[in-house]
């Protein structure tokens, strides 16, 4: 998901710049010789969404860089894995990403306290162990740890204010990765592309 925070607020060409950057570093990093691109709206429809959005999705539609766009996805889709790339201004970004975290904290609680009710959802509980072991490593955000700041000269990777060392250690690890892979270079040749069919880079 791109932006998360950095920008607030984007117009339409923004939009545009952050799926081109996406689409770069999900090809360079994910392995993806054509990841998916979607644009987060508040409906599928063609006339739902602000201007902004519209705009953009109608200049990802007809832009002929070979992006594989899909339109438009709604906040069910981040959590669905629908698109390989959501695109969005920072501030819904950041809306979405908090309250990802919260539903997984309130989940885990949740059930944690379902299967302490009674001895036998204790029971219930060891006989799932290994499966509730494997869910709680697949849901825990120190694993995920770290947004990079694309369309930079450099790696810039920023942790997560509320992470635990195993968090911190996750960013320094893509940090390090991201700096023997060909992401920037995929992202400056993404630009390049766009720059030359006359939509300004944000």
């Amino acid at each position: 998901v791109l932006d998360v925070g950095a920008n607030v607020e984007a117009d339409a060409a923004q939009l545009v710049s952050f799926a081109i950057m996406g689409e770069a570093y999900a090809r360079a990093t994910l392995g993806k010789e054509h990841p998916t691109i979607g644009l987060l709206n508040i409906g599928s429809e063609e006339m739902k969404g602000h201007d902004e959005v519209r705009e953009a999705h109608e200049m990802l539609r007809t832009l002929d860089i070979g992006l594989n766009y899909r339109g438009f996805v709604e906040g069910d889709d981040i959590s669905m894995g629908s698109v390989d790339v959501i695109v969005t201004d920072g501030f819904t970004g950041n809306v979405a990403l908090k309250t990802g975290e919260g539903v997984a904290r309130m989940l885990a609680t949740r059930v944690r306290e379902a299967l302490t009710k009674s001895l036998v959802t204790k029971a219930g509980a060891a006989l799932a162990s290994s499966g509730l072991k494997e869910l709680r490593e697949q849901m825990n955000p120190s694993n995920a740890n770290g947004g990079v700041l694309l369309g930079l000269g450099g790696v810039s990777v920023k942790s997560h204010g509320g992470t635990d060392a195993r968090g911190f250690a996750t960013a320094c690890v893509l940090a390090a990765d991201l700096s023997t892979s060909h992401y920037q270079e995929e992202v400056a040749a993404n630009l390049t592309r766009i720059q030359q069919k006359g939509v300004a880079a944000g």
